[in-house]
């Protein structure tokens, strides 16, 4: 129970940090690169695997890792925006109810049971990204404000999607660490080259509060990652442990919001949270 107390801690403070981002000027772009190498390196540090970095490219699970580092940075680009732009309330629902995308995938590639509570579940979840998003009570959600946090959640339950995939087809025993470093680095490369391309245009511009920025998100990113795999080994079901480990984030995520940031939540905004837990509790336990 520990890890996943642990995981719910870590992810929540990603969001965080995200927020301060906006609130200190760090070009999250350019953090989030350095964000990379830093788990990058976490991952080759505490993997115990005779696996050396030169044979990594042909490992069954490598294609898959690429495909995860390019979904993985830019996620973590539209999570950024998200939070600076809707809140941080918003870009935790958004992201946390992608958890119904994985369920839809599980039903129609491995023939999974689907009911009535499960559907609702899901149409719930939609309609919880609708609501958090909302910026009054009387006028209708603009698609602008809208835009970011549906990226958020498609891109995120594609994530989580791909990640049990191939994990669970193409990755061994033991192989967990430099399987998810190899995805952090992946991310970093991709990430390297759109920082490339900007120093080529002109467009790229070094402050050193971008390096700490990505250093202090580094660290949490790769330990979040390793809390939630490691809290899957205990006895608790994975469907319990999505259903706590989301609906916590979502939560904790809206307590650091209303504490630290002083957002303010409308009435839809109140609804839309509320139907967020709902719905990964139905779907969860569907």
């Amino acid at each position: 129970m520990i890890y996943l107390v642990l995981s719910i801690l870590v992810s929540s403070f990603l969001f965080v940090i995200f927020k301060l981002f906006d609130v200190f000027k760090i070009n999250t772009l350019q953090a989030i690169v350095v964000n990379y190498i830093m788990a990058f390196s976490f991952g080759i540090f505490t993997s115990n695997t005779a696996v050396s970095i030169v044979e990594i490219p042909s490992q069954n699970w490598f294609l898959g890792a690429f495909c995860l580092g390019f979904l993985f940075i830019s996620i973590f680009n539209v999570m950024g925006i998200t939070a600076q732009r809707n809140g941080l309330s918003v870009a935790s629902v958004a992201g946390k109810m992608s958890v119904v995308i994985p369920v839809v995938f599980g039903i129609i590639a491995y023939n999974e049971g689907v009911g009535l509570v499960k559907v609702i579940g899901i149409l719930m979840a939609l309609i919880a990204v609708y609501l958090s998003s909302a910026k009054s009570d009387t006028n209708s959600v603009k698609f602008k404000n809208l835009l970011f946090p549906l990226l958020l959640f498609l891109g995120s339950g594609l994530l989580d999607t791909g990640l049990k995939y191939v994990e669970t087809t193409s990755v061994s025993q033991g192989d967990e660490p430099m399987f998810l470093a190899t995805i952090f680095g992946c991310a970093f490369v991709l990430g390297l080259f759109v920082v490339i391309f900007q120093i080529i245009n002109g467009t790229f511009k070094f402050q050193w509060k971008n390096i700490l920025g990505g250093i202090l998100l580094g660290i949490p990113n790769y330990y979040s990652m390793e809390f939630l795999l490691k809290a899957f080994k205990t006895d608790l079901e994975s469907s319990t442990l999505f259903t706590i480990n989301n609906v916590g984030i979502v939560i904790l995520t809206t307590i650091f919001a209303l504490l630290f940031f002083k957002e303010k939540l409308i009435k839809k905004n109140w609804i839309g949270i509320a139907l967020a837990v709902i719905s990964i509790v139905l779907v969860s336990f569907a």
